[in-house]
């Protein structure tokens, strides 16, 4: 009596739990600095709520490519839905990449409601998403071991990122 796929299939990769999470976080918030500081057009009409759906659908198709990428490269033989289902599993996966970009969503959506200027809210933006970054780093150094001394240097260490940004888009600009 032959095995149906099923029975040979190997189980669907575990769910990220705990500090595997925060990478989409980081990664989102950095995304989300990044794409603030290239959508703003200094002497160019200012659009906000397109700037807000840039971001997100940015997020969105990164999140989706960053699944995929990541579902081809450890991608085990097994039965066609297993293949499927673990693919969705691992493109859900990518939720906090998504999830990161909201506070500099929100931002732009305030902007659009309230007439902010462009270069306000991509400053302020932009210093946010580089606290976050602090926050980010910081709490995954504390729930990987490290006592708060030693997670602060690393929170840093994350922020640098965004005064990379932020330092980035002034020079550019």
């Amino acid at each position: 009596m032959t095995a149906s796929p099923q029975q040979h299939a190997l189980p669907l990769p575990p769910p990220r739990r705990g500090d595997r999470w925060m990478f989409g976080g980081v990664y989102g918030t950095v995304l989300a600095s990044g794409l603030l500081a290239a959508l703003e057009r200094p002497g160019k009409a200012y659009t906000p709520f397109y700037d807000a759906a840039w971001v997100l659908v940015t997020a969105a198709t990164a999140a989706l490519a960053h699944g995929y990428a990541h579902h081809m490269t450890t991608h085990q033989p097994g039965s066609p839905g297993h293949r499927w289902a673990g693919l969705g599993r691992t493109v859900w996966h990518e939720w906090p990449m998504v999830v990161a970009t909201l506070p500099s969503v929100v931002l732009l959506l305030l902007a659009g409601l309230t007439g902010w200027p462009e270069y306000e809210v991509t400053g302020v933006a932009l210093l946010l998403n580089t606290a976050l970054l602090f926050g980010w780093g910081t709490f995954a150094a504390v729930r990987a071991g490290y006592r708060l001394r030693g997670a602060l240097p690393i929170g840093m260490a994350d922020a640098a990122i965004g005064v990379v940004v932020i330092v980035a888009n002034a020079l550019i600009k």
